[in-house]
């Protein structure tokens, strides 16, 4: 297995830093005897592609993608805990963000505007938005367009840019593009926060034995205590992991059956289209 992958929150202006990551895990995996291990990541291949290949050594997914999307693909490795506003120990949130002039105050006000996802399977912009909007529907319909932008940062320039009027957002995405890109947020207002659940996990193949995943769970943890990775740590906004069992993240799979269960299937229909993805699914 030799697939490296880093795409969350893998922003333009922070790729050295995942690159300094990714080169301090490389050399941790083989000073326990990964062998095969790459020196670089791989940005080119889809993220879906990545998921399913059977050479994935490292990577990091959505906890819907491990949960539900992906179950008999993918291993938790470890979980991230970041230090960003709306995140707790080894979990994040969602924003619901609007234009700062729109006239929306709770999410009742939301009936009949535009929606945008950043990707199907995403939990941070599209599981909690479905399940905040549930218990509101009328008849199964709540929002008159939902749209699809291929990333977060995507979804917040088609608000600002008037072509849709809400978004669920990644509360890391929001942070990394506030110090960034602060422009990309500039003009937009929280409407609400969702409840915490896990982080998106660092991931491996399901293929991987119990012997070789311990090696890869000790690698990373190593390196994030290395003292030279500090300041990266620090741009990536990564403060350590932690192992958590799968069942943690059974809170998403929760979400998504209590909107099923009131018949919610404004947003579930666009799961069954699974239209091409970024590379990068923030």
């Amino acid at each position: 297995m030799n697939l490296a992958t880093l795409p969350w929150y893998d922003l333009p202006e922070i790729t050295a830093a995942t690159d300094a990551l990714w080169r301090s895990v490389a050399r941790q995996l083989r000073r326990h005897g990964l062998r095969d291990v790459p020196g670089v990541l791989n940005r080119h291949i889809p993220y879906e592609r990545q998921w399913t290949s059977s050479e994935l050594l490292f990577g990091q997914a959505c906890g819907y993608d491990v949960l539900i999307a992906y179950p008999e693909r993918l291993r938790l490795v470890a979980t991230p805990a970041y230090m960003a506003a709306g995140c707790g120990p080894s979990t994040y949130c969602s924003l619901v963000v609007v234009c700062e002039d729109a006239p929306y105050r709770v999410m009742e006000d939301l009936r009949g505007a535009r929606c945008v996802l950043n990707t199907p399977t995403s939990h941070s912009g599209t599981n909690v938005l479905r399940a905040l909007v549930a218990p509101l529907h009328r008849d199964g319909r709540f929002f008159a367009r939902v749209e699809m932008s291929g990333a977060h940062d995507k979804s917040l320039a088609m608000i600002l840019g008037g072509e849709a009027d809400v978004a669920a957002i990644d509360c890391v995405t929001w942070a990394l593009l506030g110090r960034h890109r602060p422009r990309a947020i500039a003009g937009t207002r929280v409407l609400c926060q969702t409840d915490p659940v896990p982080a998106p996990p660092y991931v491996t193949s399901a293929r991987m034995p119990d012997h070789r995943l311990d090696r890869i769970r000790a690698a990373l943890i190593e390196a994030l205590e290395e003292p030279a990775l500090r300041d990266v740590k620090a741009d990536l906004l990564i403060d350590h992991v932690a192992v958590l069992p799968l069942e943690a993240y059974e809170p998403i799979a929760r979400l998504e059956a209590m909107a099923i269960d009131l018949g919610y299937h404004e947003i579930a229909p666009l799961l069954a289209a699974r239209p091409a993805c970024p590379v990068r699914p923030m």
